[in-house]
Formats: structure tokens, sequence, C-alpha cells
């Protein structure tokens, strides 16, 4: 077949511009240049039977090194590690401390078991490095497929499911001073969501992510095929056709545009209001003639900590899954000869370290949790002094609003 053929004129000139300064002599150039390395185009170790899970487009190119595949497996290590000690522990702490069993911290539970499913494709993915190719095949590749499209699709909406609770039931507490309600002029939404709402709220990110993995898994719309060095799966975004092109713009708006468009505007609208809020008590300081009527003064102001945590939110975000969406869009749409092996790794990579970050950005700040790390996890180094009356200050709105949510659940 035309894939085992070692003959550079088969390989696409565009993949050398990429493989040969980047990998060390993968291209043309690189040739019976060291004994010690055997060129073979991706795919040489399919055999007729499964070289279907292979596009054509990965089969103009020249297999990575051994050298490159160990260096990805040690790297997925670390990651691995790293999520199931970051994000077990978010999981175990905050379900099992009734301080930190709140209605808004199920969705930071549920971001951290999206993450660990994501973290379920690295021991595949170790395999596969050392064997150069998907294990199991067909089957293994929509495994593998499904799972970062679980924990992809369901992260981008638990963001946005972040966003929305932090909007509704922080900025109602910001600005409903003293005494708190529910309904005011300042506050028209219904302030903090109950366990029940919170409850329906992570059932539906999890149905959320339902239509396009098993579209894909059942072969209705869509297909998952390897990709990059032929060691991850995907979903088909390479074939020309109309059909594909349609599923692409379908999943990168469902998992993509629409939870961005979300979380942009709860955090937008949150900072604007927070800002008004803050605006509103430096004239009101004036006119009383004193220096500030702010509970928060003597810690960093409501707008920056919000502030910062909405930037850091939303670059998380960003970071994690705008380089694939942009692999994406360019095989599917744009040129495709920009596509190669190596710059379609990338992206995978960024995805999963995010979701080993993910655990510390949302839990490590969080005053309790790490009482909570001090006390069962010393062997971590945390040591957080139990809450002063600072803190405490710091920690007055999210008291207050959980007050309001016990009352009325």
């Amino acid at each position: 077949m035309m894939m085992y053929n070692n003959d550079s004129s088969l390989l696409n000139p565009m993949a050398f511009v990429g493989l040969n300064g980047a990998m060390g002599g993968m291209g043309p150039a690189g040739v019976g240049q060291g004994p010690q390395m055997q060129e073979h185009l991706l795919g040489w170790n399919h055999p007729p039977e499964h070289i279907d899970i292979v596009h054509p487009h990965w089969r103009g190119f020249l297999a990575p090194g051994k050298y490159w595949h160990i260096g990805l497996a040690l790297i997925y290590f670390m990651l691995l590690v790293l999520s199931f000690v970051g994000n077990g522990c978010v999981v175990w702490i905050f379900s099992t401390s009734k301080v930190l069993r709140t209605p808004s911290n199920l969705f930071i539970i549920n971001l951290a078991l999206f993450d660990l499913v994501m973290a379920l494709e690295i021991p595949m993915l170790i395999i596969n490095s050392f064997i150069e190719r998907m294990i199991g095949w067909g089957l293994g590749c929509d495994i593998y497929a499904a799972l970062g499209s679980v924990s992809g699709i369901g992260s981008a909406i638990t963001n946005a499911a972040i966003a929305y609770d932090r909007y509704r039931a922080r900025l109602c507490a910001i600005f409903t001073l003293f005494p708190l309600r529910r309904r005011t002029i300042s506050c028209p939404i219904d302030g903090r969501l109950n366990g029940k709402q919170a409850a329906v709220m992570v059932a539906f990110t999890w149905f959320w992510t339902m239509p396009f993995t098993i579209l894909p898994f059942a072969k209705i719309w869509g297909r998952y095929t390897t990709e990059g060095f032929l060691t991850t799966c995907s979903f088909d975004f390479l074939s020309d056709d109309q059909d594909t092109k349609v599923f692409v713009a379908a999943i990168f708006s469902w998992s993509y545009c629409f939870p961005m468009v979300l979380i942009i505007y709860f955090y937008s609208q949150l900072i604007k209001s927070v800002r008004r809020h803050e605006k509103m008590l430096r004239e009101q300081a004036k006119k009383m003639n004193v220096k500030s009527l702010s509970a928060q003064d003597k810690e960093r102001s409501v707008e920056m900590r919000i502030a910062k945590v909405a930037f850091t939110i939303f670059f998380l975000f960003v970071c994690s899954w705008t380089p694939y969406a942009v692999v994406t869009m360019i095989a599917a749409f744009g040129n495709r000869e920009l596509v190669t092996p190596f710059s379609s790794m990338l992206p995978a990579v960024f995805a999963k370290t995010v979701s080993c970050i993910d655990p510390w950005v949302y839990a490590i700040n969080h005053p309790r949790y790490r009482q909570e790390l001090t006390k069962r996890c010393q062997w971590m180094g945390i040591h957080e002094p139990d809450s002063g009356p600072s803190q405490n200050n710091a920690e007055a709105v999210s008291v207050t609003t959980e007050k309001l949510k016990s009352d009325d659940a």
C-alpha cells in the first residue's frame, strides 16, 4: 500500500516546514542522517483492517521518533499524578466536610469530576506512546475520544454554571446591604441557588455532554479518528465533505462558543455591578465624612478580588480549549496543510495541563478548604490558620447569603 512507501516524494511539502526544525530531522532532510532512526510514514504499523482509523491526511507525514513518544508519556504521567491528587482532594474534602458541603460548591466538585474523567485518558495515552499506536484500535479510539468529549464539553459548561452561580448569588449579597433581602431593586434575581437547583444544574451539565459524545461514538453523525502522533483520538475534523464541516461547526458552537459567551456575559456584568457598588460606597463615605464604608477595606477590595477570579477563570478556559478550537477550524475550513502532527498534539497538552490546574485555582484560595487540607493532608505542607476577624469580614458576604439559602431551602 502507498502509505508504507517511504519515498519522500509522497510527503506533503508543508509538513517539512513544521517538522524539520521542530523535530530535529524528521523531514526528508533527516532521512538517512542517523543509523539509529528508522524512518516511517504515520500509519506504518497499522494493518489494513485497522488503517481506516487513520485519516489520509496524517499518512503524508513522517512518524515521530521514539523519543517524542517517551517524552510525552513522561509529561502525561506527571499530569496524571497532579490531576488525581489535586482533583481527588477537591472531591474528597468538599464532599465530606460539612462546612464545605454547600450548593455552590457542588459546581466545584462537578468540575473536579470532569477533570478526573479527562485524567482517565492518560493511562491509555501512556500505553499508546510506548506501542506507538492506539491500543484497542477502533474501540480504543472511540473510548479515548468519548472520555475527552465528556470532560471537555462538561468542563466548559460547568465553568459557565459557576459564572452564573457567582453572578446570581454573590452579586446579590454585595448589593443588598443590611438587612439582606432576596428581591430588591438592586438584586432582581432570586439569590443563591439552593441544593435542589444546584443538583439540577449539575445533572444538566452531564446531559449537555451527551449529544456530541454519543453521536460520533455510534457513527450517527461524525466519527472518532486518530490524530497527531496517532496515539490520541478525537472527532473527525479533516474529512473534506459537507457533513463533516457542518458537524465541526455545530460542535464548535455547542462546546466552545456558547459556554464562552455565557462566561463573558456573567463575569462582565458582575464586574460592572461591583464597580458601581464601590463607587456608591465611596460617594456615601464622602457624604458622611468618613474614609470608607467598606467592610473589606483592610482586605483587597471586592472589585479587585472578583475581577481577578473572573479573569483567571476566563483565561484558563481560553488557554485550555482555544488552541484546539483553532486547529479544528483551520483543518475543517482553512488550509489543512498547516495542521501537522506536532501542532495538533500541543492543544491536547494544554487542555490536560489546565485540567490539573483547575482544582488549585478554584479551591486552593478558599480559606476553609486550606484549613481542611492542613488538617487532613499535612504532607502537602499547607498551613492555614483558623479564621480570624479579618478573614471573617472577608467572608461576610458569602456567609450571609448561605444563611439566606438555608432559611429558604
